[in-house]
């Protein structure tokens, strides 16, 4: 990986530059083998992070991969438990989406969004003699601060935000001549926020996914007999009503909940924005990475981006009454940006990544249309306007989203310094694929977690060829100001765009199988849709057909498919959420509602953290241009500067 070199060479390095580029790359590298120079890296540089073990282990994993190649390697260390299920305690954002202001980073406080240093480490490199002795000195202007050691020792010092610092070393070794080296360091700390739906906030990957319990745990169906009644796997821990019969409160089973880093927005560290904003910071060793989270699930341009929105569910282990609403996110970010300039008036927002449109289209009523099959949910679902049809879409898609955009559009500009080309617009990716692009079958399989579940495959043929023939189509035109999308200003309105992951998803859709699956996966998830025991007084003790215990399932395994499908929603997250409306408020954790809900909204028809970071991998090199971090000095070699550049003024 190349790191961003120095933003000022000398002269002199300059000229040698042009010297060893012109040499054949042989004879340059054998020119420059064992040259002293002096490398730098900043420390701990993805600035979310309150510890450098967290950082460490993703630099780690990430040599020679791929962010998703990364991602599976993380996920067999963890057994599948999930890397991040520790590290969200130990953020500079708490659970409720706050900023710590200020962040206690590996011992020392720090504002978040204005940091005034930066810790960073130096080395001396190249042919060092054994048992040199290295005097260096460091200044910023304000006068050098010195101290000698052996050469070998690497040098921890913090820099200040905004200004080079000159380092000089001389190198002594015995009765040779000291040698003198000397770079700039300047480090560039990179501000980047995410903003959406869903999607954006990662959504189906809770960073803490639930514990589950062998045991079950009973809920009602909507006829309301007493025989109307059927068993999932229960929580792990509750030790209050299991039966429908036995009521409890919500406060007793949200005590043992999954865990997000913000649950009113399920933003998740797996999402792909925390991913590709990690991965800048991982790469590129002369920044620092200042990263705001502000996605949320269920977000449209218009509640959630534009205005406030109905949170998800509050944070686990809280009593009391639940804020339901969630702040629109560009106000939020508005507000973030105007605090940092008051401190640092030069401080901008670099970047952006956006994810946005799918819920101003309706698409979870797309999917509600799809696997709901039986008649008495379906009439209820069309009445309390939880189901949309392709018609409905497609009028949405035609009429509203576009003047959508334009509003959002509006909004952004002043905020990335009237340059749209700073929002990286990831679109989505059509979830229901397998096989090279053939439409998933439909059918119960990875949706038998509720009676009332089947993927009819005519419904979901026609989502698939509108998502791909008119939905994302349309996206691309809207981002990029193309296929007569609005745009004042085609030039500076047009934003980057990303859909280079579609084609890998096209293979690993919600019905997509492999041998390699999870073994429980493949053992206990039935294809014919028959996974669980539908005798209701044995499957109080033994839900799982399969005979084994459901606190077997890990969330965090590499698997075929990208797409959460029901059953893995239910078993990663079972979410009530608590933010509808109250007429839609279930009367106790047995209701029929939450048992619909509770199987959807932990992440049904999201992508999965590998899919998340396929997702990453495609935005990167999109985030990495926009910032022009692959940028070089003229006459440069590329991928070779930190090899062949002494950095040196001799």
């Amino acid at each position: 990986m190349t790191p961003v070199f120095l933003r000022t060479l000398s002269a002199g390095a300059l000229l040698l530059a042009g010297i060893l580029t012109a040499m054949p790359p042989e004879r340059a590298s054998a020119q420059d083998a064992g040259a002293l120079q002096i490398n730098w890296e900043v420390r701990n540089r993805f600035r979310l992070f309150r510890e450098e073990r967290d950082f460490l282990l993703h630099v780690e994993n990430a040599r020679n991969r791929s962010i998703l190649a990364a991602e599976q390697s993380l996920e067999l260390q963890s057994e599948g438990r999930g890397w991040a299920r520790n590290m969200v305690n130990r953020l500079c954002i708490d659970l409720q989406g706050r900023v710590n202001q200020p962040c206690t980073r590996d011992n020392t406080k720090e504002n978040y969004l204005t940091p005034i240093d930066h810790p960073v480490t130096v080395r001396l490199v190249g042919a060092v003699p054994v048992g040199a002795t290295c005097a260096w000195s460091f200044d910023d202007g304000d006068g050098p601060q010195q101290s000698t050691f052996d050469c070998a020792e690497p040098i921890n010092l913090r820099v200040r935000y905004g200004k080079q610092t000159v380092a000089t070393v001389d190198v002594s070794s015995g009765s040779d001549p000291t040698q003198r080296v000397q770079t700039e360091i300047q480090v560039r700390d990179i501000f980047v926020a995410g903003l959406g739906d869903s999607i954006a906030s990662g959504e189906g990957n809770p960073d803490r996914p639930l514990a589950l319990s062998d045991e079950g745990f009973c809920f009602r169906s909507y006829l309301g007999t007493a025989g109307a009644q059927y068993y999932r796997p229960s929580r792990h821990g509750f030790k209050g009503g299991r039966a429908c019969e036995a009521p409890d409160t919500l406060a007793n089973w949200q005590r043992y909940s999954a865990l997000w880093f913000n649950s009113p927005c399920h933003r998740s560290l797996y999402s792909y924005q925390t991913r590709t904003a990690l991965a800048l910071a991982v790469r590129y060793t002369h920044i620092a990475v200042t990263y705001l989270p502000l996605a949320c699930t269920g977000a449209s341009i218009g509640d959630g981006l534009l205005g406030s929105q109905r949170a998800r569910e509050c944070p686990p282990g809280k009593t009391g009454v639940c804020n339901t609403s969630v702040n629109a996110q560009v106000a939020e970010l508005r507000e973030a940006l105007t605090a940092a300039k008051k401190r640092q008036p030069d401080r901008t927002l670099d970047l952006v990544l956006l994810s946005v449109g799918a819920n101003d289209v309706y698409f979870s009523g797309l999917v509600a249309d799809v696997i709901v099959e039986t008649a008495t949910e379906r009439a209820l679902f069309r009445r309390s306007g939880v189901m949309a049809s392709v018609d409905d879409s497609r009028d949405a898609l035609a009429r509203e989203l576009p003047q959508n955009f334009v509003k959002l559009r509006e909004a952004l500009k002043p905020l990335v310094g009237g340059d749209l080309s700073h929002v990286v617009y990831v679109s989505y990716a059509n979830p229901a694929l397998a096989d090279g692009g053939v439409p998933c079958r439909g059918g119960r399989a990875g949706f038998d977690i509720h009676p009332a579940f089947n993927a009819d495959p005519q419904r979901l043929a026609r989502v698939s060829t509108f998502v791909d023939t008119e939905f994302l189509p349309q996206l691309k035109g809207l981002a990029t100001c193309s296929r007569g999308a609005l745009c004042r200003d085609p030039e500076a309105d047009r934003m980057t765009f990303v859909d280079a992951h579609q084609a890998a998803f096209a293979d690993h859709g919600f019905c997509a199988h492999s041998g390699n699956d999870p073994e429980f996966d493949r053992s206990c998830f039935a294809e014919n849709g028959q996974s669980f025991n539908p005798d209701i007084v044995s499957a109080a003790s033994q839900p799982m057909l399969c005979g084994r215990g459901a606190s077997e399932y890990r969330a965090y395994l590499p698997r075929a498919r990208w797409i959460r499908d029901a059953n893995d929603s239910y078993f990663a997250a079972m979410t009530y959420p608590q933010g509808l409306p109250a007429a839609s408020q279930p009367t106790d954790i047995h209701d029929a509602t939450w048992g619909v809900l509770s199987a959807v909204y932990g992440g049904a028809v999201h992508p999965s953290a590998e899919g998340h970071a396929a997702m990453a991998d495609a935005a990167l090199p999109a985030a990495s241009a926009v910032l022009g971090l692959d940028a070089v000095p003229p006459g440069v070699t590329r991928g070779f500067l930190p090899q062949l550049l002494p950095s040196a003024k001799q």
